[in-house]
């Protein structure tokens, strides 16, 4: 099940940066900082009373344009494009604007779901927000981003406003790929290519989710369901700031896939938003592909895959256990290798190690390395298990996880690697006390 989508939309100056950082600053899904993740965001996870959403902050694109009425009218339209719960931000003291109004208009058309967060309300009464009423959008929210009033009311709001189809009845036996990255890195050419060479398609489904084409393939008996986040239809009027935004579309297949393709232009190189769209699927604890597009497009001389590799786990260094293919979508260049990798790192996400094989290697890491100690007081690890699958969880029980410096926690990944090996797939450790805290 992939999680809603809610984009803050409105105009300038409402807070619209603080009502994002207010509801992410309390809420904010905890994820490992690791090298190369960048952390220049339009987006975080956030979770509200058990339920996970993305939320997207509009106000961090940058527009091209002066015109303010025109970049709050795209802000909208890209909302409406991508998101499944809109948060229209406005401004209680300065009433209802020209560009409100506008907005509105073009959120009421969409029949989407609205949420309005009255900001900068002062007495927190109903006659504050009253003429907001006229926008025809529902019952507004009367908040205090700046002192985080009634945050509670409007996080609630926004849960009862998700979608109730994000799930998807999926054959669990079908390995869900997503093909990711960017704007014309290729991603539709290369589900086509992957299509047409191995000729086995059960059926295309245009729709499956509102972003994507789904294609269902079988490959030597073994289930796949292709997600194109290219197939989503383009909005001519939205321009460039789409392209920008369109990261989003990432995240929806993403939250759906089991394997990711990582699709990076090789003539271009490595982009933030490839970092941005990468780091997401990390974080989500997806195995991943890296696939180099457009290879037959470089100029090569000695050495330029290993010194392309080098730049490539130097800039996405989160990524490092994922393997690397340099392809071309357009001439079929190691495009036969992809399922092939997809199956091996599928197969890595989803093993499982026996709790006596797990304790003997732990006993082998600490007794070759034996960990830091604070204050005379050393690190002991009397237990780990293997707690879930997509990606591999391990728990590891200890007598103060207050001695479990982060750095020997990657020591124990990588030693973790080196024995067990697990490429494609993020690890995950968990370290717990005695009282069971992590």
């Amino acid at each position: 099940m992939r999680k809603p989508i809610v984009a803050v939309v409105g105009r300038p100056n409402v807070g619209k940066s603080t009502v994002f950082n207010r509801i992410v600053g309390s809420r904010v899904a905890i994820v490992e900082d690791y090298p190369g993740v960048t952390r220049d965001r339009l987006y975080h996870n956030v979770e509200w009373l058990n339920q996970h959403f993305i939320l997207i902050d509009t106000g961090g694109i940058q527009w091209e344009t002066d015109d303010i009425y025109s970049q709050v009218k795209k802000q909208a339209e890209i909302a409406v494009e991508e998101a499944d719960v809109i948060l229209f931000v406005v401004d209680t003291q300065a009433g209802i604007t020209t560009a409100d109004s506008e907005v509105a208009a073009i959120l009421r058309r969409t029949g989407k779901p609205v949420v309005i967060a009255a900001n900068k309300t002062d007495n927190f009464c109903m006659d504050d927000v009253y003429e907001f009423f006229g926008l025809g959008l529902g019952t507004p929210i009367p908040i205090s981003a700046i002192h985080g009033t009634n945050m509670g009311d409007l996080l609630d709001a926004i849960a009862d406003s998700f979608p109730t189809d994000l799930d998807t009845d999926e054959d669990e036996d079908c390995i869900k790929i997503a093909v990711i990255g960017k704007p014309n890195v290729g991603k539709s050419s290369l589900v086509n290519r992957m299509v047409g060479e191995e000729r086995v398609i059960v059926s295309d489904i245009a729709g499956t989710t509102r972003d994507a084409i789904d294609t269902h393939v079988v490959v030597a008996g073994q289930k796949f369901l292709l997600i194109d986040t290219a197939g989503i239809r383009r909005r001519a009027r939205i321009d460039d700031v789409l392209e920008k935004y369109s990261v989003i579309r990432s995240f929806r297949a993403v939250d759906r896939a089991d394997v990711v393709l990582m699709m990076i232009d090789a003539p271009e190189g490595i982009s933030e938003q490839d970092k941005r769209i990468a780091g997401y699927a990390h974080e989500e604890g997806k195995a991943a592909v890296i696939l180099v597009n457009k290879w037959d497009l470089v100029a090569k001389k000695t050495n330029t895959m290993k010194e392309y590799t080098e730049t490539l786990r130097e800039e996405l260094g989160f990524l490092r256990y994922a393997p690397v293919l340099y392809i071309s979508a357009m001439t079929g260049q190691r495009v036969q290798k992809i399922i092939d990798e997809v199956k091996h790192v599928y197969a890595e996400t989803t093993k499982r190690i026996g709790t006596s094989v797990i304790n003997q290697l732990l006993r082998e890491i600490v007794m070759l390395n034996p960990p830091p100690s604070d204050k005379g007081k050393s690190l002991k690890i009397s237990y780990g298990t293997q707690a879930r699958i997509k990606p591999p969880t391990f728990i590891l029980f200890v007598n103060d996880i207050e001695l479990m410096h982060f750095s020997y926690r990657r020591h124990i990944e990588n030693k973790f690697r080196e024995a067990i090996g697990f490429e494609g797939t993020p690890v995950r450790i968990i370290v717990r006390g005695k009282k069971g805290d992590k």
